[in-house]
């Protein structure tokens, strides 16, 4: 059989209409075509791996989607897909007589029920010899061209369930995302986290500089925020007396959309007592290196044109040398004018945001083996604490492979009164027009006040990390259904 006509809206209507057409054949012969239920024997992968044994339990039933059909004279062909891959399906007149004609009704994207008795063919295919099948669910639309899927990045994402039927690679990509999210909590529990929930809708938003969607609570009259991040909440139930805790959980920020951000995404935030920054880094590294291993089966990682290698230690420095050494600028001595000129931004722009953006732009792309940037400005990490000989700078990492950020860590601030300082430095920065700034948490800092322990923090992006052990350059390919503009 050659390839379907070309997909014009002319041709789509006609073919949807040939199908109903099967549709009303079906119904008249007494076949109720939305079955409830299937009982079915073995995936497809399991048949296979029985058959391959030489077990031959009798019937063998599977279901799933009919991906390919060649109907001939006495005897056809077809091929099933379920969750488990693919099996080739025969069928031979003698075994339906009449009803093999009804073949010639079944269309490529129905799901069909099949049993039957397993056989290998002469040119060495493992198959399924059907001796009786059943329509579950009638296709009204034709799939996708099956030699080429959907190559249309746009549509891929926007009709997902099209792209996971005919891309056996994005089937695989949800897949290990799932395996990661899983081994995660694993790692987490074994070593005595324990996960909890915390708000998503909050009266105050905070834990990181973004400006917010707000919603409306109409049972309480008030307006409310999707919170940007987990972290104040969390910290909470530290000062309660929780000692190790996380949740995986989605944040919000009302931002813009590139490759690498998506307004709604998933994190991991965790916090420890009595730990530090340091304690933090080392558990972060062995976190990321159990994932790899335990879902790829290897510690080293296809990232593009590279190979990330998390077996090895992962390479620390401070933002001050790696500034100096990719932008050629030393930021402890150069002046505001030169900062500005390498940022490239405002000459207004405080320092803290200058030596962000040039972190962003001069260093972040070069970091593509795994690596641990210290030493951070206070100004761009208001809930951190200070370091010890140099208060100006926090005790905090941030960690890259592959040229991106994957997670955020601190010593976090407990001193209620230096983090009721700098949340008022906040408050001048949103009065004076800095949206992201977050307002004063009246109830956390009293929350604080009653003591708060030593602790580490780390935040960690699921869909930035699944991005790093999928392949995946864009952060859209390991989001199931990510929010897409209008069609105009």
């Amino acid at each position: 059989m050659g390839g379907p006509p070309p997909e014009g809206e002319g041709t789509l209507e006609l073919l949807r209409q040939q199908r109903l057409h099967k549709l009303e054949r079906i119904s008249a012969s007494g076949v109720n075509p939305w079955p409830t239920r299937y009982d079915r024997s073995h995936t497809t992968a399991e048949a296979r791996a029985a058959f391959e044994a030489g077990e031959q339990p009798l019937p063998v039933s599977i279901a799933g989607r009919l991906v390919a059909l060649r109907v001939m004279g006495k005897m056809s062909f077809g091929q099933v897909l379920d969750g488990s891959g693919k099996l080739q399906i025969s069928f031979q007149i003698d075994d339906f007589g009449d009803r093999y004609e009804g073949l010639k009704d079944l269309d490529i994207g129905d799901f069909i029920g099949a049993d039957g008795y397993m056989y290998r063919t002469q040119r060495g295919e493992i198959t399924l010899h059907v001796q009786n099948y059943q329509l579950l669910a009638k296709s009204l639309r034709p799939l996708p061209e099956k030699w080429h899927g959907l190559t249309d990045p746009e549509k891929r994402y926007r009709q997902r369930y099209l792209d996971l039927i005919s891309n056996e690679e994005a089937r695989d990509v949800f897949r290990k995302r799932s395996a990661i999210v899983s081994g995660m909590r694993r790692f987490l529990e074994e070593r005595g986290f324990v996960e909890i929930e915390t708000p998503v809708l909050q009266p105050i938003y905070g834990g990181a500089a973004a400006e917010p969607f707000t919603t409306h609570y109409n049972a309480l009259d008030r307006d409310l925020f999707l919170r940007i991040s987990d972290e104040l909440y969390l910290k909470r139930a530290i000062i309660g007396g929780l000692e190790k805790v996380f949740e995986i959980g989605k944040d919000f920020r009302n931002e813009g959309i590139d490759a690498r951000h998506l307004q709604e995404f998933t994190m991991m935030e965790l916090y420890q007592s009595y730990a530090d920054m340091e304690d933090i880094l080392r558990l972060t590294e062995e976190l990321v290196r159990y994932l790899a291993v335990d879902v790829l089966g290897t510690p080293q990682v296809a990232y593009g044109e590279d190979t990330i290698d998390f077996s090895e230690p992962f390479r620390r420095m401070s933002i001050r040398d790696a500034v100096l050494e990719w932008a050629h600028l030393d930021i402890a001595t150069a002046t505001h004018e030169e900062l500005v000129a390498a940022a490239k931004l405002a000459p207004t722009t405080g320092k803290g945001k200058l030596i962000d953006e040039i972190v962003s732009v001069h260093v972040e792309p070069r970091l593509i083996q795994p690596t641990f940037l210290t030493d951070y400005p206070v100004e761009l990490s208001p809930l951190a604490k200070r370091q010890r000989e140099q208060p100006e700078l926090v005790e905090r990492f941030e960690l890259f492979a592959g040229g991106i950020e994957r997670a955020n860590a601190f010593s976090e601030l407990n001193d209620p009164l230096d983090q009721r300082e700098r949340f008022v430095q906040l408050a001048r920065q949103r009065a004076e027009g800095d949206q992201e700034a977050p307002p004063v948490d009246e109830d956390f800092l009293e929350a604080m006040e009653y003591g708060m322990p030593p602790t580490g923090g780390l935040g960690m992006g699921i869909d930035r990390l699944a991005m790093l052990l999928t392949g995946q350059i864009s952060i859209r390919e390991v989001v199931l259904f990510p929010q897409l503009r209008t069609l105009q």
